[in-house]
């Protein structure tokens, strides 16, 4: 063999190296972004049916992605929520109930104030994904404990730019504490000025464009648009027939041009085959600050379909078919074991409730991901969805049954037609509930099944 014939042999093979290096990275280790939303209604955005607000870059996603038309949140408050999304599991497996943290909790009843968190034994998804060889940064709402030991860079992220707490003002606050302190990973930051949310997305466009050399993991989490409510006055301006919705509409303007400009981050460096893209909301929204959850009945902190139900796309172009719908319950959970599957992780946690939804995407498995879905504020107030079944249990109330494929709405009680149905769904819950840990920061308590009871005795 020449030498000229040699060298350029040894080129070819190089070029073809790279190039396998290159599909391999593709291929492989997609990047992953999550962006949560924070108290949103159902029906504010325009893919979800909204005529009065705009939000053209979150529709964008849903027209090159998937809609999940029955996606569920574990919890129907803001703590609670995030940490069965970041865990996969669902919080109450580890104690984390309904309590935000730190929440208004007896201090005799268990851990309180900078003690209450996530528990630093159970592992986040970015604890799971840097094993993988993934750069993470989580920018916004962490709400999973300020104490020593629960920040972000301590549960696996390795960047944070954000707060510790589960609210903050938009503008510069008149007095800065530990949940609403800005922090740059571990150092705490001055105040930069304009207008959070923005702030947040460009910090989300730097982390994408510095961080290109390996696969990479975003959690953008918008405290958008949660309460105080506060927009830039010429972002209101756009909506001048709104009245009570004003202000709402201008956060929920304002988050999606942040996205926006993510998005465009995206493109511009050629990245949209090689990103998976997950928007979708904490919980649902608040009646009593305008937001719409439209068809659903029930608001934030109510276990009706309007608090636990939320929307949900996933875009990944080239791989999850575009304008496509999915009708079947999913959950958050789902989100860390799918995005474990993608990674090719070599973790395979048994531990996990969330299921791996690319197969149910590429046609691959049919039916439900999850049968079976439940939800527990504490051991009285507890809900389960079961294929299209809904069964609510309150402990001052008779239990309810619905039939969501005919009533989202949750309006017809069918507990008294379909006695046998509610028994037994009722025994499913009770069985469920006593397979979840004490609340770490509530006196325990044991679960049993007088639910049932009481139905009893109401039909005689």
């Amino acid at each position: 063999m020449s030498e000229v014939t040699t060298k350029g042999y040894f080129i070819v093979l190089l070029l073809f190296l790279c190039g396998n290096a290159l599909f391999g990275q593709t291929v492989d280790k997609p990047n992953i972004i999550v962006i949560l939303s924070d108290d949103a209604g159902y029906a504010d955005f325009g893919f979800t049916g909204s005529k009065d607000f705009k939000t053209p870059h979150i529709d964008s996603l849903a027209q090159s992605g998937m809609v999940f038309n029955s996606a569920y949140v574990t919890a129907s408050v803001c703590g609670p929520s995030r940490a069965g999304l970041l865990t996969g599991r669902y919080q109450q497996r580890f104690g984390f109930i309904h309590n935000n943290v730190p929440g208004c909790v007896d201090r005799k009843a268990g851990l309180w104030g900078e003690k209450m968190g996530l528990p630093k034994d159970e592992k986040t998804i970015a604890n799971y994904l840097k094993k993988q060889g993934y750069v993470s940064m989580i920018i916004g709402k962490w709400h999973q404990g300020h104490g020593e030991g629960f920040h972000p860079l301590d549960r696996g992220f390795d960047h944070f730019y954000g707060f510790l707490g589960g609210a903050r003002n938009y503008f510069k606050p008149k007095k800065i504490h530990a949940e609403n302190q800005l922090w740059n990973d571990r150092q705490k930051i001055a105040e930069p000025g304009g207008y959070l949310t923005d702030h947040l997305g460009e910090k989300a466009c730097e982390f994408v464009q510095q961080n290109q050399e390996q696969p990479f993991f975003l959690y953008l989490s918008f405290n958008a648009v949660h309460s105080p409510f506060e927009a830039e006055e010429k972002t209101k301006k756009l909506y001048p027939k709104l009245k009570r919705r004003q202000t709402l509409a201008a956060m929920t303007h304002s988050m999606d041009n942040a996205i926006g400009r993510l998005l465009d981050v995206i493109k511009k460096e050629g990245l949209e085959e090689n990103t998976l893209v997950i928007f979708t909301n904490d919980n649902g929204g608040t009646s009593f600050y305008y937001a719409d959850n439209s068809p659903f009945s029930g608001a934030k902190a109510t276990n009706l379909e309007g608090g636990n139900r939320v929307p949900f796309i996933m875009s990944w172009k080239g791989v999850i078919p575009a304008k496509s719908l999915f009708d079947n319950s999913i959950s958050t959970l789902d989100i860390l074991p799918t995005a474990l599957a993608i990674a090719h992780s070599t973790d395979k946690p048994q531990n996990l409730d969330g299921v791996n939804l690319m197969p149910y995407l590429k046609g691959e498995k049919q039916g439900y991901p999850h049968e079976t879905l439940f939800w527990m504020v504490d051991g009285s107030f507890a809900a389960m969805r079961h294929q299209d079944w809904k069964l609510i249990e309150m402990p001052d109330r008779f239990p309810e049954l619905y039939d969501l494929s005919k009533d989202p709405s949750e309006k017809n009680n069918l507990a008294l037609k379909d006695p046998a149905l509610t028994r037994k769904l009722l025994k499913r819950l009770y069985r469920w509930k006593n397979q979840m840990a004490p609340a770490r920061w509530q006196l325990k308590k044991k679960y049993e099944l007088h639910a049932i009871d009481r139905f009893d005795k109401f039909r005689k």
